[in-house]
């Protein structure tokens, strides 16, 4: 078996401002991962517009993404960042993929049944065969692990699945199969609305989610208004999995401070729903003020972030281009 380079590949859709779930659920976790893996970090507007985009708000999308990124702690200067567009690997790669991938593969992913609801027949073919351009994504690189969320684990199952067959299919030992690492009691934020939905930028309601360019007395107002019961808070786990709003507060809590979700629930078992409300208000306030000033700070300077961007689409065209290279030998390309 290859000894494969340790590396970490992940991306972040450019669709409007990036909220807390992107942050705790994505990252947060970048930052932590950068200290240990050599990271591909990545802006994937290709996956973007497997829905309908305005082409001038993606293009300030992706910028706010990056300067997110930075903003939180990523560091240019040591990792790649890049738009997915720019690096023709991704989509030539993708297309092999979607000749070694099967269609029944794809008709059991959940996302795809989610995102499509009952009007399967008049959705993009770019929003069904997406996991294939993220399995491109991955492998392009020869990523070894993928950091994921709870809904994101059936999508890097079936990257594993195209990196086997192709092995197979053509007998060799070029792809990894992607490890999942998935970190902390916040891998999935939810609504602030509906704790049993995700939390979304799609979302019609504002008070569902919170930005990370939101001001401060705007996180308050949000987690003051955000679901809960009359009762107290529960003191066991089991009562805690029964109130999925208490649960996600909860959660998010333990997340901004570290820590495990049961001992965070101890200290407020039997607590009014207000005190475990002002406690996170003030921990998200001091987490996503500095990274908002900074977000701020970096689109005032646009022509850098596309600098970042460019030197960013060097770095990981030095890597992928000669991955394909030899993928198209293997295939019977070249």
């Amino acid at each position: 078996m290859t000894k494969f380079q340790q590396r970490v590949f992940s991306g972040v859709q450019p669709t409007g401002a990036l909220h807390l779930g992107n942050y705790l659920g994505a990252i947060k976790n970048f930052v932590e991962l950068q200290k240990k893996y050599e990271c591909v970090y990545c802006v994937v507007d290709q996956h973007a517009i497997t829905v309908d985009q305005n082409p001038s708000e993606l293009r300030s999308n992706i910028l706010e993404v990056l300067a997110s990124f930075i903003a939180a702690g990523v560091d240019y200067k040591k990792q790649i960042i890049f738009q997915q567009s720019s690096v023709p690997a991704h989509s030539q790669l993708s297309w092999i993929f979607n000749c070694v991938s099967r269609i029944g593969w794809l008709n059991r992913m959940t996302q795809f049944k989610d995102k499509a609801g009952k009007n399967r027949e008049n959705v993009s073919v770019g929003l069904m065969v997406y996991p294939n351009l993220m399995a491109a994504d991955i492998l392009a690189y020869l990523a070894t692990h993928v950091p994921v969320g709870d809904d994101q684990k059936q999508h890097l199952e079936l990257s594993r699945d195209i990196a086997q067959k192709f092995n197979n299919d053509f007998g060799v030992d070029f792809f990894p199969l992607p490890e999942p690492l998935i970190y902390g009691n916040a891998t999935r934020v939810m609504s602030l609305r509906d704790g049993t939905k995700k939390m979304s930028k799609s979302d019609p309601s504002e008070f569902s989610r919170i930005l990370l360019t939101d001001e401060d007395e705007v996180i308050i107002s949000k987690v003051r208004k955000a679901k809960s019961d009359s009762e107290l808070i529960p003191s066991s786990t089991e009562d805690l999995n029964s109130k999925p709003e208490c649960l996600n507060l909860i959660n998010i809590l333990s997340a901004c401070l570290n820590k495990d979700s049961s001992e965070t629930l101890r200290s407020y078992s039997g607590k009014e729903y207000s005190i475990l409300k002002k406690d996170l208000g003030d921990s998200l306030v001091q987490i996503i003020s500095p990274i908002r000033k900074e977000i701020h700070n970096l689109l005032n300077n646009k022509d850098e972030l596309s600098n970042i961007l460019s030197t960013g689409t060097e770095k990981a065209s030095a890597i992928a281009n000669p991955i394909l290279a030899d993928i198209y030998k293997i295939v019977g390309f070249k």
